[in-house]
């Protein structure tokens, strides 16, 4: 049942993204054209600390209108390492420098429209360095109990899928 993309054009672009219309054809042959968003790659990042706490971001999407907590993230620049934009991101957006990052997960949050890959990293502690350089991106920044993790979710306070899944998983990786 694979679909096939035989060919797509750019219909609009911009420093952020690519929309492109491709001509794709269906298992039983019938083609259908599909437009699909092309983006930069992001890189994601937290740190939990020795009281298994998470640095999350309390932030509000203008887009959807909701509020919640997220992971420090960003794309990744022209000739930066994931890991690196990563690190970047926590600090500029959080103020805390993160220990040795580790890769965590890569998440394609809406495959069906978007190229988009998530890669998420997580250190084992973080260094506070000041108040965050992009402090417009979120209202608080807070060390936040991983074991509240599931009934924040359940909650609706995470509703950003990358950020869930990444949660989750931190929660498995931490108390098994």
């Amino acid at each position: 049942m694979q679909w096939k993309n035989l060919g797509e054009h750019t219909v609009y672009e911009n420093q952020w993204l690519r929309v492109n219309l491709a001509d794709v054809e269906l298992p039983d042959g019938r083609h259908l054209d599909h437009y699909l968003i092309r983006l930069r790659p992001v890189a994601m990042a937290t740190a939990v600390n020795e009281r298994n706490e998470v640095l999350l971001l309390w932030r509000h999407r203008f887009i959807t209108d909701s509020w919640g907590w997220e992971l420090a993230a960003g794309v990744v620049d022209e000739g930066e390492g994931l890991r690196e934009a990563a690190a970047r991101e926590m600090v500029e957006e959080t103020g805390w420098r993160p220990g040795v990052l580790h890769h965590l997960m890569t998440v394609e949050p809406a495959n069906g429209l978007t190229d988009a890959r998530h890669h998420i990293y997580w250190a084992h502690s973080a260094e506070y360095l000041g108040p965050p350089e992009d402090d417009f991106e979120s209202d608080k920044r807070e060390w936040v109990p991983l074991k509240e993790v599931p009934d924040l979710i359940a909650a609706g306070q995470v509703p950003a899928a990358n950020t869930a899944a990444a949660l989750l998983m931190l929660y498995r990786v931490r108390f098994g």
